[in-house]
């Protein structure tokens, strides 16, 4: 049996990089999935793949995170389908339509902020109240936030992604604290991972690239499934019961000594 067999899994924007890594390594261990993806899509072809490699239940929603009312379906879709919520992965994350993702503090807009809190805070806060009482009724749960080393290592122009990403440590903490009683353990990865916006990062700008690699311990970039997925894996699996408001960096090593994003520092 897989370590996750019976338990049921729901992991936002699974439709590609670090949460279809993670969505599949669970599903891999037995998990049923629920993969909520704004991308229909996308989310589609990783509910069809991992349900055709590894032969457990996989259902596609489509999710826009910045929605209250859509997250909170999305909790009620998984039961109606499944009849529990056991893990909770907060992923998604998107740039503001519209919107520069890079720019100086004293250039970002109010708009900046408000769309990086939604989709970075105050959607994680949302899908976490949605599931709690059903972790807290079977005495279980694992909850997984995915937060960011920009936030940790004060990474220049992206001051609204590294605060809401910090904001969304400080819940998880909290959360961690108030729900231990339940057994719920509630834990942060920072990851490091060649996703689709990694690999086109350094195809733009392979000097770039290459350079920041140099000043990773390991020298390379994470796998979204067999790295940052298997410590997800640990987090979600029976063996974390006992570790709670924890940040785990998955990253090489990179925040030993705070790997710059922008090589050559500002």
């Amino acid at each position: 049996m897989g370590r996750l067999e019976g338990r049921v899994a729901i992991v936002t924007g699974a439709g590609a990089g670090i949460g279809k890594g993670i969505a599949r390594r669970l599903a891999a261990e037995g998990a049923s999935v629920v993969i909520a993806e704004y991308h229909a899509e996308s989310g589609q072809t990783t509910a069809a793949g991992i349900q055709s490699e590894f032969g457990v239940r996989a259902l596609a929603l489509q999710v826009d995170v910045c929605d209250k009312a859509q997250v909170e379906q999305m909790v009620r879709s998984t039961v109606d389908a499944f009849g529990q919520a056991d893990i909770l992965v907060n992923n998604a994350w998107a740039r503001r339509r519209g919107g520069d993702a890079f720019g100086p503090v004293e250039a970002k807009t109010d708009a900046d902020f408000d769309h990086a809190f939604r989709i970075g805070y105050m959607a994680v806060l949302w899908a976490m109240q949605a599931v709690f009482p059903l972790m807290r009724e079977r005495n279980w749960g694992r909850i997984i936030n995915i937060a960011s080393l920009n936030g940790v290592n004060a990474h220049p122009y992206t001051v609204d992604y590294n605060a809401a990403k910090e904001a969304l440590r400080a819940l998880t903490r909290t959360a961690a604290r108030e729900w231990a009683r339940h057994q719920i353990c509630c834990n942060i990865i920072c990851p490091a991972a060649a996703t689709e916006a990694y690999r086109a990062f350094a195809s733009a700008q392979p000097e770039n690239a290459a350079e920041l690699l140099k000043l990773n311990p390991m020298g390379r970039m994470g796998d979204p499934e067999t790295d940052i997925g298997s410590v997800a894996l640990f987090l979600a699996s029976d063996d974390c019961r006992y570790l709670t408001g924890n940040t785990l960096f998955v990253d090489g090593g990179g925040h030993i000594n705070g790997v710059p994003w922008l090589a050559g520092g500002i």
